[in-house]
């Protein structure tokens, strides 16, 4: 396995009372799916927050690569190369699926004024915007306004809004939800060839794809990581099975 791409060391977050992450310290490596789970309420949506930065953490550091984004805010961070796609949808329903991956790639310009212009046939956004959505094989959808596509389709528009940013990392926060199987089947084969190109820290509570696509797994319970490992460790860790996995 590569080199740590991005990583969180001593990571804490407080809100009041509540510790919300305590000690937080985990990597994702090249050519990698590490996938982040555990019970609801464990503290995972406060921690991708503090990774995408829309949330600062009280104590801990962040580094994507070399480079310390602490301070650096989420736009900062994505032209940097860090990729999210979100759990709750953020797509503009009635664009089509190509425009909405262009805003994307417009984003990434630093022209984000120019989505007011015609910018239909402009190559530097066109070219990148078909090529994410070849990986995503949603070419064929490229016209379709994304209010009538499927759920499963919508999550594959996610992820190409993400790819077209070219990130050197992607955050992943639950893509399986609503998915039935063959949304989850379809999605879980492409994420298995994505992360070759672009390692994938994965947020899910879909127990069957998180055994299929993960190389490592961490379990976040109560703000803390109690488990680190790969599938079988962690399915045969006694800690995990009491606080998530069950018998």
């Amino acid at each position: 396995m590569g080199e740590s791409v991005l990583s969180m060391s001593g990571l804490h977050k407080r809100f009041g009372a509540l510790q919300a992450t305590h000690d937080v310290s985990l990597d994702l490596k090249a050519g990698e799916i590490h996938a982040l789970i555990g019970p609801n309420g464990a503290g995972k949506s406060t921690l991708i927050a503090q990774i995408a930065g829309s949330l600062r953490p009280d104590a801990g550091k962040i580094h994507l690569g070399a480079r310390d984004i602490t301070a650096l805010g989420v736009a900062r961070r994505a032209r940097l190369g860090l990729g999210r796609s979100f759990q709750v949808s953020c797509l503009a329903e009635p664009l089509s699926v190509l425009r909405n991956v262009m805003i994307g790639a417009q984003a990434l310009q630093g022209h984000s004024f120019r989505f007011w212009q015609p910018v239909d046939r402009d190559p530097s956004l066109l070219a990148p915007a078909r090529a994410a959505l070849e990986r995503m094989h949603l070419v064929h959808r490229a016209d379709t306004p994304v209010a009538e596509l499927s759920h499963g389709e919508r999550r594959q528009v996610e992820v190409a809004c993400a790819l077209v940013l070219k990130p050197r990392a992607l955050l992943l926060d639950e893509p399986m939800a609503g998915l039935g199987p063959e949304g989850t089947a379809r999605l879980t084969e492409l994420l298995e060839t994505l992360k070759h190109e672009v390692p994938i820290l994965l947020i899910e509570h879909d127990m069957d794809a998180v055994f299929r696509l993960a190389d490592r797994i961490s379990v976040l319970v109560a703000g803390s990581v109690i488990a680190h490992g790969d599938s079988e460790a962690i399915r045969r860790d006694p800690r995990v099975r009491d606080a998530y996995l069950g018998d």
